[in-house]
């Protein structure tokens, strides 16, 4: 009976393998996927790529976004069709084998990637899960890697997917699976990164956003699409930050009629001004303000340069009109 019941747990503990990994490669590269979409940028300056030249980071780190996509689909697509334990083989038993065996030496990569960097550059982070991944890469991400290796390894022989059985057969098919992520949760410092800001919201007159992600926002907005048309410039010609605004200026050319201001007096040809952007600092569905300046009779808008990041320029106050 002893025997036979630890038979049955090294079964599903070699079945639930590849779909367990395929879910942290897949994760890993939807957490750095998410930090471009939040920045714009790719975070290039940790993990392994951080060892090589700057003009090589950003290659490096899409290379190892795509290579752990590529595997976690492999090692999904590989497990079809459905079946039964006993009467269906695998989808395609070499191409199975071959996605567990790159996973096997994608781990063992990373492992001697992380001691190198380690070694060379200790106040890096892994880059593991991206921004999650900012502590200094240290023992349990390399741990978390040769149980990934060793993981893969044992799971060469796995049969395609299969509903586990019910009663006590799944009561331990899910007691392997939740003591398996326990463990691997012990070995990532990400979660208790994730925890801390799941229960943490700084205040926004602290909050840090990029530049990027404030101009994104801005050009998905209302009063963007409202405004665009008359926008003479696709860059900025000042920027600052005051509290929990940041406030984006673009040169405008009014039309008849399209003066946002009362009092705002427009020639007949229409004349120049400033719009000016009011964009909340805040990570989703920040509010949107925005006003029309006319320039003083004579004056003309200022040429359009890139502008150094928040830069606190004195300005009047000024009347917004609300678009969210």
């Amino acid at each position: 009976m002893t025997a036979d019941l630890l038979r049955t747990a090294a079964a599903d503990l070699r079945d639930i393998q590849p779909p367990l990994i395929a879910a942290m490669l897949i994760g890993a590269c939807i957490t750095k996927l998410a930090r471009v979409r939040r920045t714009g940028t790719q975070a290039t300056g940790s993990g392994p790529a951080g060892l090589f030249p700057p003009r090589l980071r950003r290659r490096l780190t899409v290379a190892l976004c795509a290579a752990e996509l590529s595997l976690g689909t492999a090692l999904v697509v590989t497990l079809l069709p459905a079946g039964t334990r006993t009467g269906m083989p695998l989808f395609a038993p070499r191409a199975a084998t071959g996605a567990r065996v790159a996973a096997a030496a994608f781990f063992v990569v990373a492992a001697a990637a992380l001691l190198e960097l380690r070694g060379r550059r200790p106040d890096l982070g892994c880059g593991c899960f991206g921004e999650l991944s900012g502590r200094p890469a240290g023992v349990r991400p390399i741990a978390r890697c040769a149980v990934l290796t060793v993981a893969a390894l044992i799971s060469l022989e796995t049969p395609a997917l299969y509903l586990p059985p019910r009663g006590r057969g799944a009561l331990l098919f899910l007691g392997l699976l939740c003591a398996e992520l326990a463990l691997i949760a012990a070995l990532s410092p990400e979660v208790s990164e994730g925890l801390i800001r799941l229960g943490y919201a700084d205040p926004c007159e602290l909050r840090i956003i990029p530049t990027g992600r404030t101009l994104a926002a801005l050009h998905r907005s209302r009063a963007w699409r409202r405004h665009a048309r008359a926008i003479t410039s696709e860059l900025p010609i000042d920027m600052w930050r005051e509290l929990c605004w940041r406030y984006v200026v673009f040169p405008y050319r009014e039309e008849d009629g399209a003066a946002e201001n009362e009092g705002a007096g427009a020639g007949d040809e229409g004349g120049a001004a400033e719009v000016v952007f009011a964009v909340q600092m805040k990570r989703r569905r920040p509010a949107v303000r925005v006003a029309v300046v006319p320039l003083a009779t004579g004056e003309t808008a200022p040429t359009a340069e890139p502008v150094p990041h928040d830069r606190g320029a004195a300005r009047g106050a000024i009347r917004l009109s609300t678009h969210v």
